[in-house]
């Protein structure tokens, strides 16, 4: 039976992979912010509860090995004034540092040849960064803390975090690919752009207005338009590279969602730099009290 760990499993294309899994026969265990029938309590706004499930999830699993890992939960704020309880801006803290603490938990758990997807978004690319603007660094302490960030622009500057977590969730991935531990266990990472999804949660904290338009572009209506993918593709797709139904190219690492198609291309030029990768690698492990 494959064992999958999967944050983002309740609602949006989380919630359509997670069925996906379950009606492939897996062994389901998924982190959310309310505890119920199949889901663990998880708050990604705190280390503390990150700590915690990892802990809940290794009993449950009694010694099993984890096949999949799934990092999927994600969130995006008009602005940058949120905090968590340890003072970090809180979209780099749900959609980077929170996630990396629990990959860093759970790895030593990971079986061997198991994969892990992380959920990222063609956005953390200036080339596809569309309206929103470009992820101009990956520093995690600026991240962390943008008051400290020299070129803040705070008309823009949810929209940049929100960016900025993507692009971490890609070095993420080029770095956990090249780690000893990963490359000896045969564990594949893998960054996965689902592309724009209207109808899902990602909206929940903007405007009614923006809210409105989101979710009508998740109905039929969106169908029209076809740079979107439909909940269904996105998931789908989120279970099958979980499930290992498709392989990546030698070298590829980072998928994109097109017309419902998955297609490996290189990321953005920043998310390829080593030393941008090390850093965040380091850093974030530097954050969260753990060795680099």
């Amino acid at each position: 039976m494959t064992t999958v760990v999967m944050t983002g499993g309740t609602s949006g294309i989380g919630a359509v992979a997670a069925a996906r899994l379950r009606e492939a026969g897996a062994r389901l265990l998924i982190g959310g912010r309310t505890a119920g029938d199949g889901v663990l309590r998880l708050d990604l706004a705190d280390a503390r509860s990150v700590r915690a499930f990892a802990a809940t999830a290794a009993d449950r699993l009694d010694g099993a090995p984890i096949d999949a890992l799934v990092l999927n939960a994600g969130l995006s704020f008009a602005t940058d004034r949120n905090r968590t309880a340890d003072g970090v801006e809180t979209t780099f803290a749900v959609n980077h540092l929170s996630q990396y603490l629990l990959l860093r938990l759970l790895l030593p758990r990971l079986a061997e040849g198991a994969r892990v997807v992380l959920t990222s978004s063609s956005t953390h690319d200036p080339e596809h960064a569309g309206v929103l603007p470009a992820p101009r660094h990956a520093d995690a302490a600026l991240l962390a803390d943008p008051d400290r960030d020299p070129a803040r622009d705070p008309k823009r500057a949810g929209g940049h975090a929100y960016t900025a977590s993507k692009l971490c969730n890609v070095l993420t991935v080029e770095a956990l690919n090249t780690r000893a531990e990963a490359r000896e266990r045969r564990i594949t990472a893998i960054a996965y752009d689902p592309g724009p999804t209207p109808g899902t949660g990602l909206s929940r904290d903007f405007s009614p207005g923006v809210k409105l338009v989101w979710t009508l572009l998740g109905s039929p209506l969106g169908r029209l338009m076809p740079r979107f993918s439909s909940r269904a593709a996105a998931g789908g797709t989120m279970a099958r590279l979980a499930l290992g139904e498709i392989e990546p190219p030698a070298g590829r690492r980072y998928v994109a969602l097109r017309r419902g198609r998955p297609q490996w291309t290189d990321p953005s030029e920043l998310a390829r730099d080593p030393k941008a990768r090390d850093a965040l690698w380091n850093d974030s492990a530097a954050m969260l009290d753990l060795e680099a």
